[in-house]
């Protein structure tokens, strides 16, 4: 029994050194998944698979769930990964948020994420899915434009309000909402039939892995990290 105990102890003192330096090196585990699951998908790619994540999206969001009433919604869900939504949003931050330079900080974000992905679909030269687009787009398909912007910028936005929002639920709230934007912005994509679902990941792992070394490197410089706490719906730069 005591042996039994003994290794019971070791068992949870192995999973607490796991977690442990888990937590001490998030960033590193979070960078690594991303570029794995992107390498992956870029090796089918380039090989000319017909992905089963596609097929399967593609059963789930075109054959099944298109519909005269859904199409519209998605047609303004895809727009708020736009140049002109974007525009106006860092405006709003730029005048909103705390830091040295808010407003430099998600511009260069997303200039330089969109010159990332048009280098990135340069070099795959993917072509687009034909035969059920409802919208007219033209370019590459991988990885998808819509898909990094989206989780570029709002995956920017969660990291500012995580970091400087005042600990309360609202917090938790506008996190959960930018989160789903940025699902249903990559849904919307393969839903108006412009990008398979493989284009759409892959975009967010680039993104991702963007934001590890954009967030650690870049955003903190230009966001001070004794900035007082903001919300998003407080109407006023907090002084």
């Amino acid at each position: 029994m005591a042996t039994a105990r003994e290794l019971a102890q070791d068992v949870r003192d192995i999973a607490r050194g796991a977690l442990g330096l888990l937590r001490q090196n998030a960033r590193l585990a979070v960078l690594l998944a991303a570029a794995l699951v992107f390498m992956l998908l870029l090796e089918d790619v380039t090989e000319g698979s017909v992905l089963r994540l596609d097929t399967m999206a593609y059963e789930l969001f075109v054959v099944r769930l298109r519909s005269d009433a859904l199409t519209p919604l998605m047609e303004g869900v895809t727009s708020l990964a736009s140049v002109v939504v974007l525009a106006v949003m860092a405006a709003v931050i730029a005048a909103l948020a705390p830091g040295r330079a808010p407003g430099w900080c998600v511009s260069v974000n997303l200039v330089g994420v969109v010159a990332l992905n048009q280098l990135l679909k340069f070099i795959v030269q993917r072509p687009r899915p034909d035969g059920f687009r409802l919208v007219a787009e033209s370019g590459y398909s991988f990885p998808s434009g819509h898909s990094m912007v989206s989780m570029a910028f709002f995956g920017l936005l969660i990291w500012m309000v995580w970091r400087f929002h005042r600990r309360d639920v609202m917090r938790v709230v506008w996190c959960v909402v930018f989160g789903l934007v940025i699902v249903m912005v990559g849904v919307s994509r393969i839903y108006l039939g412009v990008h398979y679902a493989s284009d759409v990941l892959a975009g967010f792992c680039v993104s991702i892995m963007w934001l590890v070394l954009y967030t650690r490197v870049v955003a903190p410089p230009l966001l001070a990290a004794d900035a007082p706490p903001f919300s998003p719906d407080d109407g006023a730069r907090p002084e």
